[in-house]
């Protein structure tokens, strides 16, 4: 892709957007006005997607205009400094990028507020811009509206009222990339404070939402721009924060310099309805966001190949920063067991991008945003660096990478410099293998003739092409007499240890352990005796999974481990054991008597903490416990516990939705969904509370509930609903579609619909993010050959499509792999589970 930078620089936009007919016609129209250098003597070019340019001058002369492949070519070759002004309009759409609307309603009428979305390349679909994020400039924005509030980057400076419509002027914003501007207008709610900086935080939403339910977010928005601050070293960079919930918004979030936009879900916490998760789930994005604001706002990458350096590091910041405001939620646990699963599952496919891809085109942009990679695995890779180098040599580092590239444009070289220099040690010769690599090693630790002998390779689940890659391995052993860095491909220690042995025990590095039957006899047995923290017995327990995953051990021996964790009580530990339980589902997805055993197993291993937890919040309970309920109750209803059952189905019947236990209400609604003897009456039921209800939490939770029927009829009917977005929003469908998919009873309707609504699909999600994730989630959740098959012949004519050709390639390989370990592994499976 030719980057328009290099011959056109913007120093500064004036843009004025008029949204009076944006309800009545769906039209806005806009002015820019540009200043900047022409470098080159040949027409000036910007982006621009789907506007009308009615009229166009630089410096003061009317030039023609022409328009190809989101190019605007301006017919004016002389090179120096130029002033651009541009007249132009658009259509609104549904589309949930550029400039578009967002429904709700509210006291029985329906209300529409307007948003923007432009990363990574959409900021062209709202202004003629240079769309690139080294096109750095200032902006002054400014909204005619007759919206009651209207916010972008900057606070007001002046607002000038007629009877019918008010122009709002911003404060000029500091350089930016063009991605990063933004507004809302609408009717809004706000709750605000102060953090100890002075800088003013808010917390905005439609007014159909509880009041109360904006306070969790602003406590947490100032308290974390207070922790950045001292951390970083480097104050907030401007005067305000607002944090807007939008009730349409396709991602989590989105980190608009001093406005950022949040799907309902990922900021409103109403008490009466949000759960532990849902709370904690508030307080990481609030966090990721504002790290953004550093990471990517204030500094910003060159090109999209280095969008890690905003997004990994946004990853690990959310972690870090929430471990430090919140101690007591072990949050580092909760890294392993989010960003860690995901990395490591996702990085042993063959065909996987690096953290660090090349890009070209818009489609290739947009493919990148690979949450598995670019944010988790690569926020998992700096995890290990800040360990290697030590946090202080981190600290001070990422103050001086701030410092000196403040309001300008980075590689990853530059921060490798600053860290370097910060800890002495040579950051850019750890870290550019693994972010320019694909996939992970696996290590295999063996003893041999009184020796420990250390091996690594490339570790892949599923069908490969052969690797000789190798990696340097910060092992991170228990045992210091190991070298801190594995560079070779083998090496050997004597004498080898006689006792515990583990490698990568503090679950930083990115890579799993294979050892061999002593050493992990041992760790089997220091799991039985209590020797092992949580994390470790949470770790060993993942690696199993993908071990067996890779074919280094039979899925069989995953039963064997669960043996010694019959007594395990801690929730970070049973979100890997029901990962064990929900990959075993696969063997007996197909075989009801077989999938019995599995479900005896799962009731088996929660009965103890089932017992101790029972069904209610224990005064003083800590909050792991009240998330450990909801797991163990799912594994008691998996097992298909006659008394788990009937208490799930009257606590549905007697209790109001909203009333209803939050961490418990998906569950409780799962079971008396699937348990019915009425399936029609009660989707009904749960389908109008569904579209009659504004919150988005309780929408959620009815969502995972009732998709989990077993009567092919309202599959059906759940199914057909699918593409109605007056009922399911179209940044739900994707939601609805994997749980669907996930329910075995209506897996092959699902799929069918799919492949029948593929051009609907297209014209809804093609230009968005989640595109994707159709071709990806369905290959994860496919279970038969004859599904292979089907998903090979429809695909395959789509790798035309860059924005899918590594989803496609990748899901095949998927699952193939996983067929192919069905067929190796069932039969002892099937019979451990017998014994």
């Amino acid at each position: 892709m030719d980057r328009l930078f290099s011959q056109f620089q913007p120093e500064h936009y004036d843009i004025q957007w008029d949204l009076r007919q944006a309800k009545s016609n769906r039209l806005i129209r806009g002015t820019a006005t540009i200043r900047g250098q022409h470098l080159a003597a040949e027409p000036i070019r910007l982006h621009a997607k789907d506007l009308q340019i009615e009229e166009a001058t630089v410096n003061g002369q009317a030039v023609k205009t022409s328009t190809d492949n989101d190019i605007l070519t301006l017919d004016n070759t002389d090179e120096g400094p130029a002033q651009i002004t541009i007249k132009f309009s658009l259509t609104l759409t549904d589309a949930m990028h550029g400039i578009y609307p967002c429904h709700y309603e509210h006291q029985g009428q329906k209300r529409e507020l307007y948003a923007t979305q432009f990363e990574s390349h959409h900021a062209r679909e709202a202004f003629p811009c240079v769309d690139e994020p080294e096109a750095k400039a200032t902006f002054a924005i400014s909204i005619l509206s007759n919206e009651p509030v209207v916010l972008s980057n900057m606070p007001v400076i002046s607002q000038r009222e007629s009877s019918e419509e008010t122009l709002t002027t911003f404060e000029q914003t500091p350089r930016m990339s063009t991605y990063l501007a933004a507004f809302v207008a609408g009717d809004l709610q706000r709750a605000t404070t102060a953090a100890k900086s002075g800088v003013e935080v808010n917390v905005y939403a439609t007014p159909v939402q509880p009041a109360d339910s904006l306070n969790w977010a602003l406590q947490h928005a100032a308290q974390t721009i207070d922790f950045f601050n001292e951390y970083f070293g480097v104050p907030y960079p401007l005067p305000k924060s607002d944090h807007v919930a939008l009730p349409d918004f396709s991602s989590g979030a989105m980190e608009n310099w001093g406005l950022v936009t949040y799907r309902e879900t990922a900021l409103l916490a109403d008490p009466a309805t949000a759960s532990v998760s849902t709370r904690q789930y508030i307080a990481t994005v609030i966090a990721h966001e504002l790290s953004h604001q550093w990471f990517g706002n204030l500094v910003t990458m060159k090109w999209w190949n280095n969008l890690w350096l905003n997004e990994s590091f946004a990853t690990l910041m959310e972690y870090l920063a929430t471990d430090a405001l919140h101690p007591d939620w072990r949050q580092w646990d909760e890294f392993a067991n989010n960003e860690g699963v995901a990395a490591l599952r996702r990085d042993s496919i063959d065909g996987v991008q690096p953290v660090q891809t090349d890009v070209s085109s818009p489609a290739e942009i947009s493919a990148l945003f690979d949450g598995a990679i670019v944010y988790a695995k690569g926020g998992r890779l700096l995890r290990m660096m800040q360990l290697w180098i030590g946090d202080e040599a981190f600290r001070a580092g990422l103050k001086q990478y701030f410092t000196r590239f403040k309001y300008s444009n980075t590689t990853g070289d530059d921060l490798w410099d600053c860290l370097s220099q910060a800890s002495g040690k040579d950051v850019g010769a750890l870290m550019n293998t693994w972010i320019s690599q694909p996939g992970y090693p696996v290590v295999y630790a063996s003893l041999d003739n009184g020796e420990l002998a250390l091996r690594q390779e490339q570790f892949f689940t599923g069908p490969h092409q052969p690797s000789d890659r190798l990696w340097p391995i910060p092992l991170d052993a228990n045992d210091q007499r190991l070298p801190e860095i594995l560079k070779e491909r083998e090496q050997r220690l004597s004498p080898a240890p006689d006792g515990l042995l583990l490698l990568n025990h503090q679950n930083a590095s990115h890579f799993i352990t294979c050892y061999d039957d002593t050493l992990r006899a041992r760790i089997l047995q220091a799991i039985t005796d209590g020797i092992l923290t949580p994390a470790q017995r949470a770790q060993y327990l993942n690696e199993q999974i993908l071990l067996a995953r890779g074919g280094l051990v039979a899925s069989s021996t995953l039963i064997e481990a669960l043996a010694a964790f019959q007594n395990e009580s801690d929730q970070t530990v049973w979100e890997i054991i029901t990962l064990v339980i929900s990959d075993l589902k696969k063997f007996v997805d197909q075989d009801e008597d077989a999938e019995k055993l599995l479900r005896r197993l799962s009731g088996k291993l929660a009965r103890p903490q089932f017992e101790r937890l029972g069904w209610s919040k224990h005064p003083g309970e800590p909050e792991s416990d009240s998330k450990l309920r909801a797991t163990i109750i799912d594994c008691m209803l998996y097992s298909e516990d006659a008394a788990a059952i009937s208490t799930a189905r009257q606590l549905y019947q007697n209790t109001p939705l909203a009333e209803l236990s939050a961490d418990l209400r998906p569950s409780i609604i799962g079971a008396a969904v699937r348990y019915s003897d009425q399936p029609a009456d009660i989707v009904s039921q749960l389908l109008e509370a569904y579209q009659a209800t504004q919150s988005a939490d309780l929408r959620s939770d009815i969502a995972a509930g009732i998709t989990a029927t077993r009567d092919a009829e309202q599959l059906a009917r759940l199914i057909g609903l699918l593409t109605n977005t007056d009922i399911i929003r179209s940044q739900d469908t994707v939601h609805w579609f994997v749980d669907l998919l996930r329910n075995r009873y209506g897996r092959e309707a699902a799929w069918r619909w799919m492949r029948g609504q593929w051009s609907w699909i297209e014209q809804t999600f093609a230009s968005d993010k989640s595109h994707d994730y159709f071709p990806r989630y369905a290959a994860m959740l496919l279970m038969t050959r004859q599904q292979l098959a089907e998903y090979r012949e429809f695909f395959t004519p789509l790798r035309r499509d860059q924005s899918l050709v590594r989803a496609i390639d990748m899901g095949i390989l998927d699952l193939e792999g996983k067929l192919d370990l069905i067929d190796r592994d069932k039969a002892a499976v099937l019979a451990a589970l017998a014994k």
